[in-house]
């Protein structure tokens, strides 16, 4: 027997492995939908959320008030008409709301997709075919974008007259239309978009719902998104079991408790932030948890001296941006113990600054969405920390380095990195993309990893041409096919180019059409007025047609043809390849 849910082919986990994972202790009872009340419980009036709402306004809730937050707002899903097993896309900045949408979610049985601020029309799009999702939820405003016209657009691109019951995982009809709900002022919601203050006010009087009874362990609990920019984003089913073991083990081995005061600075519905031991692990533990609004370092530093902050995970060219900033920004930072690093690798030099300069101890952490996580720990010898990624959080994780015909290689060689576990998932919603998975249930993670004698993981690259922007990963190709759909351009090679700030840049090299009158000239983009307006235009025109913002390239170049020689006939990969040490050699300034 296979434990499924939507649709009928998505995988879980076989029933053996259900039986063993439950008799060895790795799964219990637990489930997200009685967090809240259960922490409720064991930390009453300890300080649990410190931040910003959609509103603008400052709120700090303890354990017991969170839990009242949380009822409400389930009170409110509820009357709105969300019901156990309903998906509800939630898209929220770094704001308490994120917080209590979450947990409110969990609480009546529903599954949240767990989207960033940054996805724009066409990813929302995809993820409501994929899922089926019942509701949207989403600020007024963020960073400039009009949320609830977002979703409208989204959601008319699925159920709107020219859609069909194919473009959904549920038939295009008013009755399965989603609807938006929105975090933030009522005044300033337009369309459609229901205010979610309004639905909270009204159903006060309502009976709090207690958490859904039927939840099973093995449920699915919720859905992550896999890498990806134009819609190609797979989802990934995460059951309540699965999940709740790895925050659990993840709180363990870091150490956090009450006494624990995390920054969260990374987007919220990012799995490292949400569960290493992040968002979750923090709320299991009783520590505390404090948003910030924007990453920049001037607002993150002055939080971690105002909140005395303990704990917070960045990514490596956030790292890098501290490092460049405190001497000038001169904010005291003594409270913070530890620096959590992952999702991009974190160089060796970078990693033997920390302790020196930011006088904390730097954790390594290395995962993904769909399951595996390793920690470096506070025991380990100064050369595991600084040079690799540490070990997986489980006993029962097991990782196979193979070659690229999949045979097993030994110890301390480089290949592919595949990998099952207690919490690593068997498949994605809908059963695509299984050549990700072995009919062992094993997955391909698309890592090139080193295994040392240890145990310790070291990340060398990545077995899949992708482009590692400042932790979000990027298909060339996914960027290029939407620059192609421009009558302004003929062809395209997207390349990334190494850049100390984000690790890697996106550079886009343009060959215009000549025949649309647009930037045919063979100069750089920065010295011909027609490349300069086809980069203003190809911009404006990549985010209008939903391209995720941090997918948009950083440097856009035009020429009347590739600067290659002498080659011949090439494949795509062979000229990213090219392209990339062409860039590397020229080191253009970034223009986004």
């Amino acid at each position: 027997m296979t434990t499924t849910s939507f649709p009928a082919d998505t995988p879980l986990y076989p029933q053996e492995w259900v039986e063993r994972y439950t008799e060895a202790g790795y799964w219990t009872a637990d489930t997200f939908a009685e967090l809240s009340e259960v922490s409720a419980t064991r930390f009453g009036d300890l300080e649990a959320v410190v931040g910003d709402d959609c509103h603008g306004r400052r709120r700090r809730w303890t354990y017991r008030e969170l839990n009242e937050q949380v009822g409400r707002l389930a009170a409110a899903l509820t009357s709105a008409g969300v019901n156990r097993g309903d998906r509800v896309l939630v898209q929220l900045p770094n704001t308490v709301d994120f917080v209590r949408v979450l947990l409110g979610v969990f609480r009546i049985g529903a599954i949240p997709v767990l989207c960033l601020p940054a996805h724009g029309r066409a990813d929302i799009a995809h993820f409501l075919r994929m899922s089926g999702a019942r509701a949207h939820v989403v600020p007024v405003t963020h960073a400039g974008v009009d949320y609830p016209a977002l979703s409208a657009g989204a959601i008319a691109d699925v159920h709107g007259p020219g859609a069909t019951a194919d473009d959904a995982a549920t038939p295009a009809d008013d009755a399965d239309r989603p609807f938006t709900l929105v975090a933030g002022p009522a005044d300033d919601i337009t369309g459609d978009a229901v205010s979610l203050d309004a639905l909270v006010d009204g159903s006060k009087e309502d009976p709090v719902p207690p958490p859904c009874p039927d939840v099973a362990p093995t449920d699915l609990g919720l859905l992550q998104l896999s890498g990806g920019t134009t819609g190609a984003s797979k989802l990934i089913p995460r059951t309540h079991a699965a999940y709740h073991y790895s925050i659990r083990a993840s709180a363990e081995i870091c150490g956090t408790g009450p006494g624990t005061r995390m920054l969260v600075v990374l987007p919220a519905g990012h799995n490292f932030t949400l569960s290493s031991p992040g968002i979750l692990g923090i709320l299991w533990s009783g520590g505390t948890l404090v948003f910030c609004p924007d990453p920049t370092p001037s607002t993150a530093l002055g939080l971690v001296e105002q909140e005395r902050i303990t704990l917070t995970a960045l990514v490596p060219p956030l790292v890098n941006a501290w490092l460049a900033a405190l001497p000038r920004i001169d904010r005291d930072i003594s409270s913070l113990q530890t620096l959590q690093v992952g999702g991009a690798p974190l160089t060796e030099t970078t990693a033997r600054r920390i302790q020196p300069e930011l006088g904390v101890r730097l954790q390594q952490v290395f995962g993904m969405a769909e399951g595996l996580v390793c920690y470096t720990r506070e025991d380990d010898d100064e050369e595991t920390v600084l040079t690799t990624q540490g070990r997986p959080i489980s006993p029962a994780d097991e990782i196979e380095v193979r070659d690229e015909d999949g045979e097993l290689l030994p110890v301390g060689a480089v290949g592919a990195l595949w990998t099952r576990g207690p919490y690593t998932v068997r498949g994605y919603v809908g059963g695509v993309d299984r050549d990700s998975f072995d009919s062992r249930g094993f997955y391909r993670t698309g890592d090139l990893v080193r295994l040392r004698q240890d145990g310790a993981v070291m990340v060398t690259g990545r077995v899949k041409d992708q482009i590692n922007r400042a932790g979000e990963k990027i298909s060339p190709t996914e960027v290029e096919n939407v620059i192609l759909t421009h009558p302004a351009v003929r062809d395209v090679a997207v390349v990334p180019v190494t850049d100390d700030r984000l690790g890697e840049r996106i550079v886009a090299f343009v060959i215009p059409n000549p025949s649309a009158g647009a930037g045919a000239g063979a100069g750089d983009s920065s010295e011909t007025d027609s490349g300069r307006a086809l980069e203003t235009e190809l911009r404006r025109y990549l985010i209008d047609r939903g391209l995720a913002r941090h997918a948009v390239p950083d440097v856009i170049h035009t020429g009347a043809e590739f600067p290659l020689t002498g080659v011949g006939k090439l494949s795509r990969r062979d000229l990213r390849e090219r392209l990339s040490r062409y860039f590397q050699s020229q080191r253009p300034e970034t223009g986004k």
